[in-house]
């Protein structure tokens, strides 16, 4: 793996692919230790397409799972086989490029690996799994308009860990607690969604 490859040189790699659509494992396994950026990265996906569903309810899981593991400790995404097999679409990858390109050129501009223990101290993997939990837990709640705020944030934490760029990660550490300080203005609006998604899932048994 190439410790210069970029956030746009990943995205061209993927959409290099001849097929039309790639396992998800697959893709983690060749980007080692840049996996669980690109994890985020595939997570965040749907917050950025439209999607009959609401996209929180695919991204969010996903996210809080890869905040999970880094809350862990992990050093490589763990995913079961049916996630594994998972295929993902060049065609997604290709738009979501195209309507990231303005962002993600921004953000590459700006970032280059550097202060490599925000990004794998213990400590500091502990702050992003917990992070990364959590807002993939609110982004889940069914909140209106705010997939693309979540989606925006994790876009940097993604960035960050792709790139190994610890400056950058302290940014993406700053706004979560940004945002969590601006679910606090929506309080009534978070206690109602939770009673929402709890009753679905109640419904369910």
């Amino acid at each position: 793996m190439d410790d210069a490859l970029t956030t746009r040189g990943l995205f061209e790699r993927m959409a290099r692919e001849s097929r039309e659509s790639v396992p998800l494992g697959e893709l983690l396994d060749a980007f080692s230790e840049r996996a669980f950026g690109l994890f985020l990265l595939v997570a965040i996906l749907p917050a950025f397409l439209p999607l009959p569903a609401g996209a929180g309810v695919i991204s969010g899981p996903l996210v809080a799972f890869c905040g999970l593991q880094l809350l862990l400790l992990a050093e490589h995404p763990w995913l079961p086989r049916w996630l594994q097999q998972r295929p993902v679409a060049t065609a997604n990858i290709e738009r979501f490029q195209q309507r990231m390109a303005r962002p993600l050129g921004w953000l590459e501009r700006i970032s280059r690996p550097r202060w490599p223990a925000v990004i794998d101290h213990p400590a500091a993997k502990i702050l992003t799994g917990a992070h990364l939990l959590l807002l993939g837990l609110l982004l889940l709640l069914p909140i209106p308009l705010t997939n693309y705020v979540f989606g925006s944030v994790l876009l940097i934490y993604a960035v960050a860990l792709i790139e190994r760029d610890g400056l950058t990660m302290v940014v993406a550490w700053t706004l979560g607690f940004a945002l969590y300080a601006l679910m606090g203005f929506y309080a009534d609006e978070v206690v109602t969604a939770i009673r929402t998604v709890a009753d679905t899932v109640a419904g369910w048994f």
